[in-house]
């Protein structure tokens, strides 16, 4: 079923009204880039991970967010991003209980069982944005979460750019999904407006929208085109064609590669 009209127009970037206080938790391949493209657009930006604010390298905070513990990221901000493992949501649950009801959470996690864990209530179809909301307790923007971390680290163009990437947002909030929709813009992306929560599944791993480098005009056929029943067979043969090129699950394919393939398993 086709998801909204994208209304990106109709959500300007917040950086042009004011600055937006982000917490962001994880600072991995996409936690990373996340932090260094929206403090780069004049955003106010903390960064933490499980380990402490000194592990966190100095390439991270090159364009001004500032390293803090894992409960000073989620006080007082406008924003809470969520980079981590979809296995470590549990562990976070307690902090983002105490957030704001206005605050806004996004997340940019994904489901893969051989690093996660095998979740029974995913396994047997929910859509992997409720049961995160779920695990949570309140509900989540899904940004982020499909395209690859060296697209997002290397291919983010100016607004009006040829060929510019799309890249989708679900929520149940019009308000919330307008704000995670402004922030990908800051990123360098043309936010795509995907629905709900309920239709996030569209954007999982699988489906062809998924790191496949989609353009605004090519997301609406690719959101259209997608078939749950097929996502995780084609997502676990994606894994599989990973680890035998680089021979584990852990390290990322270059990537050029790792869009062909999303590409020749998912469209």
């Amino acid at each position: 079923m086709p998801g909204p009209p994208n209304s990106a127009l109709q959500h300007p970037p917040l950086r042009r009204r004011s600055t937006v206080k982000i917490g962001i938790v994880g600072v991995g391949h996409i936690g990373k880039t996340l932090a260094q493209r929206l403090s780069s657009a004049g955003h106010d930006v903390k960064v933490a991970n499980s380990r402490g604010p000194h592990t966190i390298e100095a390439d991270v905070l090159a364009s001004g967010a500032r390293a803090v513990p894992v409960g000073e990221a989620v006080v007082d901000v406008d924003v809470v991003i969520l980079s981590i493992p979809m296995n470590r949501l549990a562990q976070i649950a307690p902090l983002i209980a105490g957030v704001p009801a206005e605050t806004v959470v996004i997340d940019t996690s994904n489901y893969y069982p051989m690093r996660d864990d095998r979740i029974t209530a995913i396994e047997a179809g929910q859509v992997e944005s409720l049961w995160v909301t779920e695990q949570l307790g309140r509900p989540v923007v899904k940004a982020w979460n499909a395209i690859g971390s060296d697209s997002l680290a290397n291919k983010g163009e100016p607004a009006g750019s040829p060929g510019r990437i799309a890249i989708p947002v679900a929520a149940d909030s019009d308000r919330e999904r307008g704000v995670g929709m402004a922030l990908v813009e800051d990123t360098g992306f043309d936010a795509f407006d995907a629905g709900t929560l309920a239709q996030s599944w569209r954007q999982q791993p699988g489906a062809p929208c998924y790191c496949t480098d989609l353009t605004r005009r090519e997301m609406p056929a690719a959101l259209e085109a997608a078939d749950a029943a097929r996502l995780p067979k084609r997502r676990d043969l994606a894994v599989a064609a990973i680890q035998e090129r680089v021979g584990d699950a852990a390290t990322n394919p270059d990537a050029e590669y790792g869009v062909r393939l999303s590409r020749a398993l998912y469209m």
